[in-house]
């Protein structure tokens, strides 16, 4: 892997290539781009470029696509650190230390833990990219998750990239290009990332958080190629415990009552695990208005007050939701990659599990089912998943989840 700031980008050669291109050729582009009225990112045809050795290398908006896991918004960090870089990323300097921290003066870092990325915040994306950079290289907006950008906010942010200011560049994160509105997908630069394979986070684990080979190994096999997952798996006996669970609830649905406490169960953790992750932030956010606000001082204005805090708990129940949505959203994981290795067993014996842990439990299944209750019980995660993204609620989602699961599964 190339060294530097792009160490981290587990699996993405290609990716990292291009990235390197663009960032020689946009500093050539900055250096050379004194003309008037030009745009040295200006993603046209004619003369993009001052040469043609750096032609198309670079643009001004970025769409940085990729499955769960794959690394996008590590690589539009990494990128908007190697562009504000002396030396193109070398990882250890000033600029490229502050750009990966949300710190630098000229990188704006979005990473939202709502729902959905409304207006407001976008316009106030659009007033920062406008600003001339104080290093005098580039202006770079990083967001990493442009999928949640709603229909207003694409509106504001559209004429952002149609005529975007000398020297910005914007870099939007997303699963696929199909999740981002069209006409901000289509003024963008896409760049895909792929899945890592096992071999490589297993060395990351190795390497960077020294994990045990064993462990890093059999972490980076189960997370199906999600680095984050896997470094969690290999640090946290509790969320290997919690996969444990999980990955044993086939065989433990037999009854109608079985199925609706094994939803109560899965949706009581997931909101616990929320809220436990947001106790301390949700504390200190409100804390921190109260101050700006002044509540408790004699110029307060208790009315306006009131309204500001209210708007934020809301905006701390919407972020709890998301994460409680998300952890049900790995349970679908987990449970797809149970049910591909039951198919796999069916089918094709030799291939390796996934969950190898569980051999003792998925062959005999495998043998005492057919495949297409396999598929029927994908079916039901699918269906959940969708269930969950259309803001169904969760208990009621989880639920159908478990009868279908039982339903496939027997025999």
């Amino acid at each position: 892997m190339t060294e530097g700031i792009w160490g981290e980008l587990v699996g993405q050669q290609k990716a990292v290539a291009v990235l390197q291109r663009a960032v020689d050729s946009g500093r050539h582009a900055v250096s050379e781009a004194q003309q008037p009225k030009s745009h040295p990112l200006r993603s046209t045809p004619e003369n993009r470029y001052p040469t043609s050795a750096s032609r198309y290398s670079m643009s001004h908006s970025w769409l940085f696509v990729g499955p769960p896991g794959s690394g996008r918004s590590n690589a539009a960090r990494a990128f908007a650190a190697a562009l504000q870089c002396n030396w193109g990323g070398c990882g250890q300097c000033n600029d490229c230390r502050t750009s990966l921290s949300g710190a630098h003066p000229d990188v704006t870092l979005l990473r939202t833990e709502q729902l959905s990325i409304g207006v407001d915040e976008v316009r106030a994306l659009v007033g920062r990219a406008n600003v001339s950079p104080v290093g005098g290289r580039f202006q770079v907006v990083v967001v990493e998750d442009a999928d949640r950008i709603t229909e207003r906010g694409a509106d504001a942010l559209l004429k952002s990239l149609e005529e975007p200011a000398p020297k910005t560049v914007w870099l939007l994160c997303a699963p696929s290009a199909d999740d981002v509105i069209v006409t901000i997908r289509s003024r963008c630069r896409e760049l895909r990332l792929v899945t890592p394979d096992d071999d490589a986070i297993t060395q990351l684990l190795i390497q960077r958080d020294g994990i045990s080979p064993a462990l890093a190994a059999h972490s980076a096999r189960v997370a199906q190629g999600h680095i984050g997952r896997a470094r969690m798996l290999a640090r946290s006996d509790a969320a290997r415990i919690r996969r444990r669970e999980v990955l044993t609830l086939p065989s433990r649905l037999k009854t109608l009552t079985d199925c609706l406490t094994a939803a109560e169960n899965l949706v009581k953790s997931s909101a616990e695990e929320a809220a436990q992750a947001t106790r301390d932030l949700d504390a200190r956010e409100l804390s921190e208005l109260q101050q700006a606000l002044g509540v408790g001082s004699r110029g307060a204005k208790p009315r306006n007050a009131a309204a500001a805090i209210r708007d934020m708990e809301e905006q701390q129940k919407m972020r709890a939701k998301r994460m409680q949505r998300d952890s049900l959203d790995r349970v679908l994981t987990e449970l797809t990659g149970y049910f591909r290795d039951v198919l796999a067993a069916q089918s094709s014996p030799e291939t390796p599990l996934i969950n190898q842990d569980l051999a003792d439990e998925i062959r005999p299944l495998a043998d005492r089912s057919s495949g297409e209750q396999a598929i029927r019980a994908m079916d039901a995660i699918l269906a959940a998943r969708t269930a969950l993204e259309g803001n169904v609620a969760p208990l009621l989602a989880m639920e159908s989840l478990m009868v279908g699961i039982a339903r496939a599964s027997r025999t």
